[in-house]
């Protein structure tokens, strides 16, 4: 479903994505882990054209994601992205934050809008927030319901920044449960995150990345059991140790 052919990517002359690739399969969940600075989420960004790539290409179903022509929002409408700070439009409800996109992008009818929404909102346990404006809400809460927007579009897959970087310690599990169902329902995910523990039980491959370059590939399994780099040794060493 999406495809990553030697992918480079500079800022002025400093690189950051050294000839990057992989491939996600429909329904395959992939997490994307390294140290902070790895070119974790610039990659993700790539994915759906948020930032620029110099040298490679990016395919979407079929779609190439760099060459000129692209229509990048309509691909953006078909790629959920929820981002580490939950980017909720603070001047607008719930409710209106899920049924904004529908209306303006999908052409949707305003009360066929306001029905997914709450159909999302009851999936990730908020229901009786519809009303609410996001600074009425907690950081796990609005992450769940920039969740939920992402799928009001319908998306073929979901992209994810550190969804809980940003959050509360006891908030956290809150957003990765919604996560996990969306994995267990067959949701295609791209993950960039910290949370081994998630990724463990949930990906069905895990890529780490040092200094731009995609160190490892691997199924969870084997990445966590018997990881091939010193690097990857190290990392997991420090994170798993507590």
């Amino acid at each position: 479903m999406i495809e990553i052919s030697n992918v480079s990517k500079w800022y002025g002359s400093f690189r950051v994505l050294h000839d990057c690739t992989t491939r996600i399969e429909k329904g395959e969940v992939l997490v994307v882990c390294g140290p902070s600075g790895s070119g974790k989420s610039t990659l993700i960004k790539c994915v759906n054209g948020l930032e620029p790539y110099q040298q490679g290409g990016i395919v979407v179903e079929g779609i190439s994601v760099g060459a000129i022509g692209t229509d990048l929002p309509k691909l953006r409408s078909r790629l959920g992205m929820v981002f580490q700070n939950f980017e909720l439009f603070p001047h607008l409800s719930v409710m209106e934050n899920l049924t904004l996109a529908q209306v303006k992008v999908l052409g949707r009818a305003p009360a066929e809008a306001r029905d997914k929404g709450l159909k999302l909102l009851e999936r990730v346990g908020l229901k009786e927030q519809a009303a609410k404006y996001p600074a009425q809400l907690s950081g796990g809460q609005q992450q769940r319901v920039a969740i939920a927007r992402a799928l009001a579009m319908d998306p073929i897959a979901m992209l994810f920044d550190e969804p809980t970087s940003a959050l509360d310690p006891e908030m956290i599990n809150e957003v990765l449960d919604v996560m996990v169902r969306l994995a267990k329902e067959g949701m295609t995910m791209m993950v960039v995150t910290h949370e081994m523990g998630f990724a463990r039980k949930v990906a069905n491959r895990v890529i780490f990345m040092d200094g731009g370059e995609i160190i490892e590939d691997a199924p969870t399994e084997d990445f966590f059991g018997k990881p091939r780099s010193e690097r990857a040794v190290q990392f997991l060493s420090k994170i798993l140790r507590h």
